[in-house]
């Protein structure tokens, strides 16, 4: 069935668009940032280099006002041999590795995998940053995206602290919040966006929603296949805390390791029985009151 979301396609009628989003296959990213330039230079996003932190090679660290896209360097301390854990197939490739490259084992301490992954707005089915915006500032495109008119918004940050992912962000001396559109202006000219296009090994891939489910649920049946057990997908899936994201992932480990949350979840999804209890409670105390009160008569 057909992901759906929150006023898509209906409020659009004939005019609603396929939902299309990003499916970023991390197994073949090279952390070349590419996508980040193409972002900036297409978007007209101002500079925003955060230095290194002496942990790892990446110089922008996070999403932000002015990083929509963001390309993640993790370095992993791992064992080139099957004792320590990995496949035969994988001790047999670090192996490869050391005689080759001279690189060492993590039992001598210098044993190193990475992990490179391009983040972004996950677009999600089910919102939250949307839905409690008190300007209409963000709004569901007809391709289903969500997108923030920065002529509409006030800067008030509840979407801020509503989403998620900690994706959205204001900009300093600017008080508006800014993130990925999906190059929303590219689409409506039948374009892809440019973080996408200029991705040099495909990690990017744009297309229909659906579509780029299965091709994804392919992927992930090669690699396990080939022996990458820790191999799978982020936000795939409809059932999960957002309903699904219009911006997945494949990933080599945990989400933990990436800096996403294992288990997201729309921030409105359980505010019903939220201010059921609330109220239950209100009026037990109410109770209470009144049984001191006149009880005591």
């Amino acid at each position: 069935m057909s992901a759906e979301t929150l006023a898509w396609p209906g409020s659009y009628g004939g005019d609603a668009k396929p939902r299309v989003g990003f499916f970023t296959d991390t197994s073949i990213c090279i952390g070349c940032k590419a996508c980040e330039v193409a972002c900036k230079e297409w978007n007209r996003i101002p500079e925003s280099p955060q230095g290194f932190t002496g942990k790892s090679y990446d110089n922008t660290l996070d999403l932000g006002a002015n990083t929509w896209r963001h390309v993640a360097f993790i370095e992993q301390r791992v064992p080139a041999d099957a004792d320590g854990g990995a496949s035969l197939v994988e001790a047999a490739e670090r192996g490869g590795l050391v005689e080759r490259e001279g690189l060492a084992t993590s039992k001598e301490g210098d044993g190193v995998r990475w992990l490179m992954s391009s983040d972004v707005c996950k677009h999600c089915t089910e919102a939250a940053c949307l839905e409690v915006c008190p300007t209409g500032a963000l709004f569901r495109t007809e391709f289903g995206t969500v997108v923030v008119q920065e002529d509409v918004c006030n800067g008030c940050g509840y979407c801020v602290s509503a989403c998620p992912f900690g994706v959205l962000d204001r900009r300093e001396g600017d008080g508006r919040v800014w993130k990925c559109t999906l190059c929303y202006d590219r689409l409506k000219d039948d374009r892809e966006p440019a973080c996408a296009q200029a991705c040099p090994t495909n990690s990017i891939q744009f297309g229909e929603v659906d579509e780029l489910r299965e091709r994804a649920e392919k992927r992930l049946a090669k690699l396990r296949g080939d022996g990458q057990s820790e191999a799978r997908l982020y936000l795939a899936d409809e059932e999960d805390g957002i309903g699904g994201a219009g911006a997945f992932f494949l990933l080599l480990d945990e989400p933990e390791v990436y800096g996403l949350p294992p288990d997201p979840v729309d921030s409105r999804r359980h505010l019903g029985a939220i201010w059921a209890a609330t109220g239950a409670a209100a009026a037990a105390l109410g109770a209470g009151l009144v049984a001191a009160v006149f009880g005591g008569r």
